[in-house]
């Protein structure tokens, strides 16, 4: 490997951390799976790399290093960040309480309770200073209030500070003003100001999605800092240093801690195996895919039609409102580590608790005594517990027999095998229904799609839900295991920035939409110049929320393709033609005697950066026989009561072109694919593996 350069991809999962290594000289990938360290994750990404340099890459030449990361998604479900502070306008305390008038869950449920507010109400205080709907400073801000409120709250311990005023996002001077004054008063605490985090109009969304910003990045930052520490003492020098975001796109290390923008990491994790997906598997990915990336602790699922994920504007983690553009997904607990056991109504049940990566489950041989979906598929076979990661981890079979015995088998009295058997149907029913459920709410027809699936466990289980969905296509990739690392390889620098400004399309001029879009553009630049980014690399893209007069949300309209180097009166008249032309596609109908309303202008800047390229390989003209790859066979339990002999192969002995027929099981390093009776699979050009209900 010396004198080549190199391209890292790092994902934190719950059980694992995955590392793909790219020789950009030859192409070639080398993949790492170390435990993940959950009092600390940078130890094991610093862990990771420490293996790769034992392999001989000298880490000054990783020329660049991108991450993608559950830090502050964790933080977030366990309530782990810091105390928060919260500055509203004077009368607006009660934002935080009322919220909004939705309300989650059952609606007739009588001891419903909102969560626990980020900021409470002794941390609030109420600042006299107001702004009217236009940006007009209607009260001067009493500056001699924020000094007294930053230093109450510094007293009181809070390490970071949410600002959240009426209408800042059409005049920040409040909010910037009260930031410097704070920093002055108390320089250690952080201050998230919503005309940064989120400038658009709507009080609750804005201040929820400032409060989750204040609350999160003290949090990435100390995260951050540990891990730069320790890759420049691993040697890996490079200053191109990026964590995944939401949006499917990545942003450098300094970004994700400035500017308010650590909340757009909150899908960090999952969004970067989606990714992969779009970039990847680019001709499915023009027919449809299901995205099932099932790791040790959930499982996440997405939709890619027309070659892109599907994106949404507005979401919500952890019961709290989050209005940033994230990639389209949905995460429930069904990973290798989800826990089985029997409820005080004695019924099976798995899940939402973990094994996580410390104990683990029963197998890991960790101390862990509760059985996990692993443990179950170690007991029907599924599982070689001789070649774990490429036989580096051995797993214990008779503790994962002793563990489904003593808590499922035993109180349900049934078999270790029916049991077994048992807990692998209620997860991959719980990830058919998640997935029912998700392609209902999008319109989405199930039929013609494929079905990828990656983690650990994907491809294991991947089978037996296509069979609940009636999907019967399934392409696994080349290194499922590693596919979301692999995913951070896969994509471009990318920051998104919103002006809301209320007013009727036919009262815009061409002019003035102009000027507001290279106000957000001029931002943009600076920003990129900032982070070190190249912008003769970079892109423009523009789009505006609208909506018929009357309505209570806006539509995403893109605009690209409607002018050329400037807006005029008839672009804005055909992003008018084409919002109708959404609308009637997404909800069916469009209002075209309706006048309609600009909400909020969108931009989105794109920076190209070097992408993995898979390369297609031609089928040699006499591949080897499938046998060649044969390394045995082993009783597997489809059913948890007959055994069916199934062949074992090693799939990196599989010939481009080369088919096998199910019963079998499909063995590589980093995951283990299931082919069951009536599936054949074989490898297609790009060495996937393809899988087929009823071909032979």
């Amino acid at each position: 490997m010396a004198g080549s350069r190199y391209r890292l991809g790092v994902d934190v999962g719950g059980t694992h951390t995955d590392l793909v290594l790219l020789n950009v000289a030859t192409g070639e990938l080398f993949v790492e799976k170390v435990s993940s360290t959950p009092k600390n994750p940078a130890l094991g990404v610093l862990n990771g790399v420490a293996k790769f340099a034992a392999r001989g890459v000298k880490p000054h030449e990783i020329e660049f290093f991108a991450h993608g990361t559950t830090i502050t998604t964790n933080a977030l479900l366990e309530m782990r960040g810091p105390k928060v502070g919260l500055f509203v306008t004077k009368g607006f305390r009660a934002v935080q309480e009322i919220q909004q008038q939705a309300r989650d869950g059952n609606l007739f449920d009588y001891f419903y309770a909102k969560p626990a507010p980020i900021a409470p109400q002794s941390l609030t205080r109420e600042i006299p200073e107001r702004s009217d709907y236009t940006g007009k400073a209607l009260l001067a801000l009493d500056k001699d209030a924020v000094r007294l409120a930053a230093r109450e709250l510094r007293d009181a311990g809070v390490q970071s500070i949410a600002v959240c005023y009426l209408f800042s996002f059409m005049n920040p001077g409040h909010e910037e003003e009260t930031r410097r004054i704070v920093k002055d008063e108390a320089p250690g605490i952080s201050v998230s100001i919503s005309s940064e985090v989120l400038p658009r109009l709507r009080e609750w969304p804005r201040m929820s999605t400032t409060l989750l910003n204040a609350y999160l990045e003290p949090v990435l930052a100390r995260y951050i800092d540990h891990l730069n520490k320790g890759l420049d003492e691993a040697g890996v020098v490079t200053q191109q240093r990026f964590l995944m975001q939401s949006n499917g796109g990545v942003m450098p290390f300094v970004a994700a801690i400035n500017g308010g923008k650590t909340v757009h990491t909150l899908f960090s994790g999952p969004a970067a195996g989606a990714q992969a997906s779009a970039w990847l598997a680019e001709n499915d990915a023009e027919r449809g895919l299901v995205t099932l990336d099932m790791g040790g602790t959930s499982a996440d699922i997405a939709f890619i039609e027309g070659g892109v994920p599907l994106e949404i504007t507005e979401g919500v983690i952890a019961r709290r409102q989050i209005d940033v553009p994230s990639l389209d997904m949905t995460t429930i607990s069904a990973g290798g580590g989800s826990l089985a056991a029997v409820d005080g109504a004695g019924f099976l049940t798995v899940g939402p608790q973990s094994a996580g990566a410390d104990p683990g489950p029963a197998c890991y041989g960790r101390g862990g005594d509760q059985p996990a979906v692993t443990d179950a598929d170690v007991v029907c076979g599924f599982l070689n517990p001789d070649y774990f990661l490429g036989g580096s981890q051995k797993l214990d079979v008779a503790a994962s027999r002793a563990a489904i015995k003593a808590r499922v088998a035993d109180p349900l009295g049934m078999s270790v095998l029916e049991a077994a058997a048992g807990i692998r149907r209620i997860v991959d029913m719980r990830m058919a229904d998640e997935v029912l459920v998700f392609a209902a709410k999008r319109g989405v027809d199930l039929s013609a799609f494929t079905l990828l699936p990656f983690g650990g466990a994907g491809a294991v289980h991947a089978a037996a839900v296509a069979e609940e969905l009636n999907m019967r296509r399934i392409l696994v990739p080349a290194r499922p295991g590693a596919f979301s690392a692999l995913g951070l390889l896969c994509t471009d620098v990318v920051h998104d920035y919103i002006r809301s400004e209320l007013s009727p399309l036919a009262s815009i001029t061409a002019e003035h939409a102009e000027a507001v879009y290279a106000g957000l553009e001029d931002k943009a630049r600076e920003e990129l110049l900032a982070e070190g980014m190249t912008l003769e690399d970079s892109r423009f893209l523009r789009e505006l929320d609208m909506r018929y007069t009357g309505q209570g949300y806006e539509l995403r309209t893109p605009i690209e393709g409607l002018y050329e180097k400037r807006l005029t009166e008839q672009s804005l008249a055909a992003a008018r033609d084409r919002f109708d032309e959404r609308h009637a596609q997404i909800h069916g109908h469009a209002a075209k005697e309706r006048p309609v309303e600009v909400v909020s202008y969108r931009l989105r800047v794109r920076v190209a950066v070097p992408k993995y390229r898979q390369r297609a390989e031609i089928a040699p003209a006499n591949p080897r026989p499938a046998g060649d790859a044969l390394k045995g066979k082993r009783q597997i339990y489809f059913d948890g009561k007959t055994a069916r002999e199934s062949a074992v192969y090693e799939r990196d002995g599989l010939d481009v072109g080369v088919s096998i027929v199910g019963p079998a099981i499909v063995e590589q390093f980093d995951a283990t694919t299931v082919v069951p009776p009536g599936w054949s699979a074989r490898v297609d050009r790009h060495r996937n593996l393809v899988l087929e209900k009823g071909a032979a």
